[in-house]
């Protein structure tokens, strides 16, 4: 059975058993607590909280989801992948155990054909009513449904919440692969008996004291791997060699000349370039870039390990983007993404391995220089603090550095190495959090909305609402009133308010009663669909129960709309400019600016950002209509609307149309038709991060007070250059001309002077057994000067160091300089700073040919030159 046969049977399967099929979320989850969708549960999180009420009760889908916390078994074992599809089924307090037991064995024996004699079942230790289902209605032998402990077949938030027992479905592989051990059987770690399906029955909630109480609602979350299922489905007994894998590694193996099957390392390197080449697809086309920290350090670790196997395999070019072509020919026809960003991906990972490229070179430079200084010092190990920099700061490869070092006579302290690595992989899984971990977290809001329920907004329709105080808050403390000058939180029961999120800012404005007042300067959504309202009374006293008038801040609320229609114009004209692949990777709409960040390769060009200014405003004087109304998800796919943000839609989303061209998911507020929007202004275009830009633009009354204060300062600078504004271009053109002209005599000065101070430094150079020794004490020198000296001192000879210092007060600029000569005979500037700068109360480091250090003790300048003349002496008659 094919994997897209799979696919569509189980999603089929369960849809007709009432269940909404709910596409797949992105890599990217809502929750900021996590860094990446790593189970099939994560979009519905919010759901098992209560944080969201939907109009459904049961769902399936199939869950693409990436985890690296096993990175190192990837490629070593036949089970463990990074990216994989999880297909599930939920119920939101609807069926139980019954149903899910009974659902699972009819698929998987009679839709899928299964051997039941294959099939075992575990079930926790104490479930009895698991395990009368299993027997009474699947009909499984008593003798084939093993009782495990809550270490395998107990599932729990953490030590106080929701919890309840599991049931795990594994299929016998055979004896061919077990481990050959006498207590070999269902829940031994070999490879024998593959679970394939997962069944968690949340029915208990374990109080403070450590005991179980019945929920009020129990909920199923099961979970089957794609991969595995497959594997058993198609006759083979390694995710490696299911059609969903098993091409990938056909392609490494044409790209390498590697045969696959006869060689057990290049194997495990051939099946890490298949799995991380669909992550890395994957993570890509969700809108994740290549970075140093979160999910994009994640995936820039995923390339460098595929680029690192390439290697390893004998690849010695960028290779990444033929793998990428053959996912999207696997995977495209179930994720329409792929094929319409493909060009982007690749594109995005062409770079980043080129850029890998690059850092193995400066790797192997940092290398000589710790084995150069290991030289010095007669080591014969490289210490596991070295080696651990080299893998984890500069992505260079342990084996690598192994087999250099070894070249070298020295070995590497791997212990120390694998310590460190330990530690960080703690770090990492604290960071990136489990499918299940930290699930139900508890806070007053929680608390309030609990008692209260949802707040009713009614902000799209009116700017004003009579209404109900139903709870006021300070901190993590309930209140029953608030006085003249309290800060406050106050929840009502209905409101025009808009609370912050999807980047747009929360309303500010008024909430008055007939005993007080309070000004509200924000509004928040702590926990979803409750809106509070931050403030300070500025009148009286509010008290709970209080009917009042809430008002927002009219004015400002429509500045805010004009920049959040901006935000979508903007969007659209990104796109028309510059590709499909551009995606919204965050936003900020405020009713002074906006600012839209999303993924691009390389910076604007200046004709790219006029015609996107261009566009966007031809569509203002256009009078656009701007429609937000809501309708079902799949009417709102069918017609093309982008969502890019990984959020988690129910079956009713709102929807923002302007004119014809632009369709997105949005719940912000807008305006009714572009021309209110009135003008758009880009102010700013830069980087912040790898292959992320970010624009910031005003509109309206922003670029109204834009166009003063560019007005006041075009004035300004007209009167400093005594012209009439009409003619400041051509007096600023002429007056850089001058500070260039100004600028060269002074640099030609300087280098007159230097060139007079190198002469009379190489006038007092020493002969050290065959090499030159300058050292001196420059007066009013930078750095910059420091290396012109040095270059100059060094330039016509073969041994020559160079030692200088600067001295500004009581601060010590020192550098050291080597030719290359000498650097190749094994000093180094690294190892001599290191040892004469700790004389004058300082430190650094640099190169071996080049070092720099800061002191604070020029009084000891004649021992550092002393020094360094003992070091240099040690070095030639070693």
């Amino acid at each position: 059975m094919k994997s897209a046969d799979i696919r569509r049977g189980f999603l089929d399967f369960f849809s007709a058993r009432d269940h909404l099929i709910v596409p797949s979320a992105s890599l990217v989850p809502a929750d900021p607590t996590m860094l990446l969708t790593g189970a099939g549960m994560v979009p519905f999180k919010p759901i098992f909280l209560g944080k969201t009420e939907v109009d459904y009760v049961r769902a399936t889908s199939v869950q693409k989801c990436v985890r690296t916390t096993d990175i190192e078994l990837i490629g070593r074992t036949k089970r463990h992948l990074s990216f994989f599809e999880m297909l599930g089924n939920f119920s939101f307090g609807d069926y139980y155990k019954q149903e899910a037991i009974a659902w699972a064995w009819e698929l998987l024996t009679e839709v899928y054909g299964l051997d039941r004699s294959r099939l075992w079942v575990t079930i926790f230790e104490t479930d009895e009513e698991a395990d009368a289902i299993w027997r009474e209605e699947a009909g499984v032998a008593a003798d084939r449904i093993v009782r495990l402990g809550a270490a395998d077949n107990f599932w729990a938030a953490g030590p106080t919440g929701p919890c309840g027992p599991s049931s795990e479905i594994l299929y016998d592989q055979g004896e061919a692969l077990g481990c050959d051990k006498p207590t070999c059987a269902p829940g031994c770690d070999c490879d024998r008996y593959l679970e394939i399906w997962n069944l968690v029955f949340m029915q208990s909630n374990r109080d403070e004291a450590g005991e179980l109480q019945p929920l009020p609602r129990r909920n199923i979350d099961t979970g089957m791997g794609l991969e595995r299922i497959a594997s058993v489905l198609q006759g083979v007994t390694s995710n490696f060699e299911t059609d969903l894998l098993k091409p990938l590694i056909d392609e490494a193996v044409l790209l390498s000349g590697q045969a696959y099957g006869s060689n057990g390392e290049a194997d495990a390197s051939l099946r890490i370039v298949a799995d991380h080449t669909r992550a890395l697809t994957f993570m890509i086309s969700d809108g994740i870039l290549p970075g140093n920290d979160g999910r994009g350090y994640i995936l820039r670790r995923l390339i460098r390990r595929a680029v690192r196997h390439g290697r390893l395999l004998g690849i010695t070019k960028n290779f990444l983007t033929p793998l990428v072509d053959t996912t999207v020919e696997l995977m495209g026809a179930h994720y329409a993404d792929l094929q319409t960003g493909a060009d982007y991906i690749k594109t995005v990972v062409d770079r980043e391995e080129g850029r890998f490229r690059d850092t193995l070179k400066q790797g192997l430079t940092i290398l000589n220089e710790f084995l150069a200084v290991a030289k010095e010092s007669s080591a014969t190990t490289l210490p596991g603090a070295e080696v651990f920099k080299l893998y984890d700061t500069y992505g260079f490869p342990l084996e690598l550095t192994e087999e250099i070092a070894g070249e070298s006579g020295v070995a590497i302290d791997r212990h120390s190495f694998e310590t460190q690595m330990d530690e960080q992989r703690t770090r990492a899984r604290e960071q990136a959090g489990g499918g299940h971990k930290e699930l139900f977290v508890s806070s007053i809001y929680h608390d309030i909305k609990e008692q209260v329920g949802a707040s009713r907004f009614v902000g799209y329709q009116t700017d004003s609402a009579e209404t109900k105080v139903i709870a006021l808050t300070t901190g993590d403390q309930m209140k029953t009133s608030a006085t003249l000058g309290e800060e406050i939180d106050v929840v009502l029961e209905e409101t025009p308010f808009y609370a912050e999120k999807g980047g747009q800012t929360g309303d500010a404005g008024q909430i008055t009663t007939e005993t007080g007042a309070v000004v509200i300067t924000n509004t928040l959504a702590p926990v979803a669909d409750l809106v509070v309202h931050r403030g300070r009374v500025s009148e009286g006293r509010i008290a709970l129960g209080d009917v009042g008038r809430a008002v927002i801040d009219r004015r400002r609320r429509r500045a805010i709309a004009r920049n959040h229609t901006a935000t979508h114009l903007l969007h659209w004209a990104l796109r028309a400019v510059l590709g499909s692949h551009v995606k919204q990777a965050g936003s900020l709409v405020e009713a002074e600016r906006l600012r839209f960040d999303f993924n691009h390769h390389q910076p604007l060009t200046d004709d790219q950002l006029e015609t996107i200014e261009r566009l966007m405003n031809e569509k203002i004087l256009q009078s656009q209509p701007v429609r937000s109304f809501e309708t079902t998800i799949d009417f709102a796919q069918e017609a093309g609307a982008l969502a890019f943000f990984g959020d988690k839609y129910g079956r009713f989303v709102r929807m923002v149309e302007i004119g014809n061209f632009s369709k997105e998911l949005c719940g912000g507020v807008h305006v009714h038709s572009s021309s209110e929007v009135g003008y758009i202004r880009i102010v700013g275009e830069s980087g912040i991060g790898a292959d992320t830009r970010r624009i910031e633009a005003v509109t309206g009354e922003g670029f109204l007070n834009y166009v003063a204060d560019l007005r006041q300062r075009t004035a300004a600078a007209a009167e400093a250059l005594k012209v009439n504004p009409e003619r400041l271009a051509e007096a600023a053109a002429v007056a850089a001309k001058r500070i260039e002209v100004l600028e060269n005599e002074a640099d030609k000065l300087r280098a007159e002077k230097w060139g007079r101070e190198a002469e009379s430094i190489a006038a007092q150079g020493e002969n050290i057994d065959g090499a030159l020794l300058y050292t001196s004490k420059v007066g009013g020198a930078d750095i910059d000067a420091l290396r012109l000296l040095a270059d100059k001192l060094r330039v016509k000879q073969e041994k020559a160091v160079v030692v200088l210092a600067a001295v500004a007060g009581k601060k010590v600029l020192l550098l050291i300089a080597a030719t290359p000569q000498l650097v190749t005979d094994g000093f180094s500037s690294v190892a001599m700073i290191k040892e004469v700068a700790p004389l004058i109360g300082g430190g650094g480091g640099g190169r071996a040919d080049l070092a720099q250090a800061g002191g604070k003790d020029p009084a000891k300048l004649s021992d550092v030159f002393a020094g360094a003349r003992e070091f240099l002496q040690r070095q030639t008659r070693s």
